[in-house]
């Protein structure tokens, strides 16, 4: 499967804002876009003047993909699905981007970084109404009940994440067992979806 090796932090520093891919560093001044505010490479402090319209929709859709980890070809086949699904398309983009796995695993505060949430799925420790899932794309449903493993229970990192992130528990979600179960209350409305991006254009970049 295809995935993204090279430095993260490039990807903040080309949309100009934080995307908070590295967990805590980000709240840090060694997040390299507190010391170099302008896009990576040898022309980058060149682009800092307005693009095209074209232009602003594209890095409105990059910055979406990067912000949940998801390479081209999969985030086009989610935008097709949302596209045919009932309702407004650019909300229904977001809120299965919402609903993966990875994600939930990420506003439990199990993981600093979905890239890191990712982790944890991929190695098994994550389970949904009981059996283990290592599909990080898995698209949970109301209902549904995710829990952490009993050995990632006892991981140093886990338990430092859900002590010191200060990050306040989505309205969709409903933890228990100690934090280390999570509910699927309902589907995320527009509003409990704190990324900042602006779906509407990605709508109207796909449009074209």
């Amino acid at each position: 499967m295809a995935r993204y090796t090279d430095a993260v932090c490039r990807l903040c520093r080309r949309e100009k804002m934080k995307l908070y891919l590295k967990g805590a560093k980000c709240d840090t001044l060694k997040c390299p876009v507190e010391r170099k505010p302008y896009p990576p490479g040898e022309h980058g402090r060149d682009r800092s003047r307005q693009g095209s319209e074209y232009l602003v929709q594209l890095r409105e859709k990059q910055k979406t993909r990067r912000i949940y980890g998801l390479m081209e070809k999969r985030f086009q086949n989610l935008y097709e699905v949302a596209s045919r699904t009932p309702g407004i398309t650019g909300e229904n983009l977001l809120q299965m981007l919402e609903m993966r796995l990875d994600n939930v695993v990420f506003r439990t505060s199990w993981g600093a970084s979905r890239s890191q949430a990712r982790q944890w799925v991929r190695h098994g420790h994550i389970m949904v109404n009981g059996k283990r899932v290592t599909i990080p794309s898995y698209r949970v449903s109301v209902g549904d009940v995710v829990t952490l493993s009993a050995k990632a229970r006892a991981f140093i990192v886990v338990r430092h994440n859900m002590d010191t992130l200060d990050r306040q528990l989505v309205p969709w979600l409903e933890t228990s067992d100690g934090g280390f179960e999570v509910k699927i209350l309902n589907k995320p409305l527009r509003d409990h979806i704190d990324i900042p991006v602006r779906e509407q254009l990605i709508v109207e970049l796909y449009s074209k």
